[in-house]
């Protein structure tokens, strides 16, 4: 139960299809067992035409038909039940044809599911994951769902009704036979039931070994240089060797176990068989029924072994894929975690950042007031009691050495952190009443430029789609950011592709392209954190005075070690140990025998 419940919640589809597909296993089911119940009165028929008189349904629809002999009729009836199992089999076929496209499409919708629910939790939720396993969550549980769970849950399902309403067929027809199958398929049952735990463990250790191996190669193709210089290719090499020797150790184990029911229920029936039919003959009373009592034995089990040894394949597969069920499942979860449920209520609606015109208010001053902040499970605070005011047009720096809280502060004042207390206010009113207004006003420029293996210009209008991009703003955004040059001296200007995280860049252009993409969106209010680290102290010279210029009209907070970058602020704070322990001009801080030390 604690298995389906988790299905139920992972699963997108509305819960009544699944109630559809269980309608329609059963009637097959029972077309199963009315075509297989056929069988046998078919072949008795066959035996003794004489019977036919003997029943009042046949009788009378013998009558009815005005055939010339009993033999045009046995056939007539053998043609019924052909024709019965033509309609069963079509029917089979649909049956699973929609099972399956009903299984295909909740992949679909279960990695967009997967990706929305990463992209709405906390920022917290990021600094204790790995982006591995984001990754292969997505991409590779999501599809493990599909076809490790989903079909297989579904085709337990159907061969369990199968498998009863055959068993209660056979009943009807010889009941110490059936118990004798029962009792043999139990023989089958217990050890495969001893052994599920092994089967998950194998599990865990596959999915283990593929979120690993996602992580070593990350780590050696996204530090590539490194890697070549260092020479230490072997290393990254041997990882990936033990994580795959890991994963394949597992799913060799798994699957050579995954044979064992096919080959102990078709050599346990087939004694089964061979014994039934030695004592009816032993047996004399038992001897006049045997033909047809065979015939239904028989056919029921052409139809008990494949659905038996799938039914014990698909719990095998179905134990064994318990891991990627529960880390969906704890995944999904998150987002109903007191940590999330606060941030979706401080967010709003969550739509589209870009395409949600909501902006907060911004005429007078923004007050940060009181924060204190913890990372979860930290010794101490990362900020404490940290207050500042920041007038509208006001140019503001943050300095310190590392661990000074400059970062921790930039990320709550972005929204992307929530503080344990205190407050931020914009007029008057808290940005965590619509943080996703709050973040509309803000640009970010970080020291590390993330690009798409995109376009110059895609990489510019971040998120847009290219009909909705607008070249004025883009080429404005260009000119400040002084890409002029660079864009003109490229064959293909701003169509040209960059390379995975702008791998065919310099540094500098790179962040030049951050600088352009937090100028596209003109928001009221930027953030530069480094922005400027990577640059040439020409280029630099350049971007500073376009943002100095910049400064005139918006409201900046630079955060910096660079001290020539922080000249032009109106203030300058310096903080330690997540305070701020002295603020003013930059004469005030730095001229005036207060030279702050990096």
């Amino acid at each position: 139960m604690d298995y389906l419940s988790k299905f139920l919640f992972v699963i997108s589809a509305q819960k009544i299809k699944l109630l559809l597909i269980v309608t329609l296993f059963i009637t097959i089911s029972l077309l199963d067992a009315i075509g297989i119940g056929l069988i046998g009165p078919f072949i008795g028929l066959a035996v003794k035409p004489e019977a036919i008189q003997g029943n009042v349904w046949l009788s009378s629809i013998y009558g009815y038909l005005k055939l010339n002999n009993t033999n045009q009729f046995i056939a007539f009836l053998g043609l019924t039940v052909v024709i019965l199992f033509y309609f069963k089999s079509f029917l089979y076929y649909q049956i699973q044809s929609y099972v399956l496209k009903f299984c295909y499409t909740q992949q679909v919708w279960l990695r967009l599911r997967m990706l929305h629910t990463y992209l709405s939790l906390p920022y917290t939720f990021y600094l204790k994951t790995n982006s591995a396993h984001v990754i292969q969550s997505i991409s590779g549980e999501s599809a493990n769902f599909t076809y490790s769970i989903a079909i297989p849950l579904l085709n337990s399902i159907a061969n369990l009704f199968v498998l009863v309403v055959l068993l209660l067929l056979m009943a009807k027809t010889d009941l110490l036979a059936t118990v004798s199958i029962l009792g043999l398929l139990l023989v089958v049952v217990v050890p495969f039931h001893y052994f599920r735990h092994k089967v998950a463990a194998w599990g865990k250790d596959g999915v283990e070994a593929n979120t690993e191996t996602i992580r070593v190669v990350n780590h050696a193709i996204g530090g590539l240089k490194t890697t070549k210089l260092i020479g230490c290719e072997s290393f990254f090499e041997n990882q990936l060797l033990a994580q795959s020797n890991k994963y394949a150790r597992a799913a060799s184990l798994f699957h050579s176990f995954q044979q064992l029911p096919r080959i102990v229920i078709e050599t346990l029936l087939i004694t089964f068989v061979v014994g039934f039919v030695s004592l009816s003959l032993i047996i004399v009373e038992r001897s006049d029924s045997l033909v047809s009592v065979l015939g239904i034995f028989a056919i029921a089990s052409v139809r008990i072994i494949p659905s038996a040894s799938q039914l014990l394949t698909c719990m095998g597969v179905l134990r064994n894929n318990k891991p990627t069920l529960d880390r969906l499942y704890l995944d999904l979860k998150e987002l109903e975690a007191p940590e999330s449920l606060n941030y979706l209520k401080m967010s709003g609606n969550k739509t589209n950042a870009i395409s949600n015109n909501r902006v907060h208010a911004f005429t007078d001053k923004l007050v940060i007031d009181q924060l204190n902040y913890s990372y979860p499970g930290a010794a101490r605070q990362a900020l404490k009691n940290v207050s500042l005011t920041i007038r509208k047009g006001e140019s503001i720096a943050l300095i310190g050495t590392s661990g000074a809280g400059k970062t921790t502060l930039s990320d709550v004042f972005l929204g992307l952190l929530i503080p344990q207390s205190g407050d931020i206010k914009v007029d008057g009113v808290s940005v965590y009443s619509d943080l996703r207004a709050w973040q509309n006003l803000i640009g970010y420029i970080p020291q590390s430029i993330f690009l798409m293996d995109d376009t110059i210009e895609r990489n510019i209008a971040f998120g847009l789609p290219d009909e909705q991009i607008d070249q004025q703003k883009l080429d404005q955004a260009i000119k400040t950011a002084q890409l002029s040059e660079l864009i003109e001296q490229l064959p293909e200007g701003v169509h040209t592709f960059v390379g995975e995280n702008g791998v065919r860049l310099s540094g500098g252009q790179r962040q030049r392209i951050g600088i352009a993409r937090a100028l596209y969106y003109e928001r009221e209010i930027l953030v530069l954190d480094e922005a400027t680290s990577a640059l040439d102290n020409e280029t630099e010279s350049l971007i500073s005075e376009a943002l100095r210029e910049l400064g005139r009209t918006k409201t900046m907070i630079v955060i910096a070690h660079r001290l020539t970058t922080v000249e032009h602020c109106d203030r300058i704070y310096e903080m330690s140990n997540g305070e701020i322990v002295r603020s003013g001009s930059y004469q005030e801080i730095v001229v005036e025998g207060k030279k702050y030390e990096d």
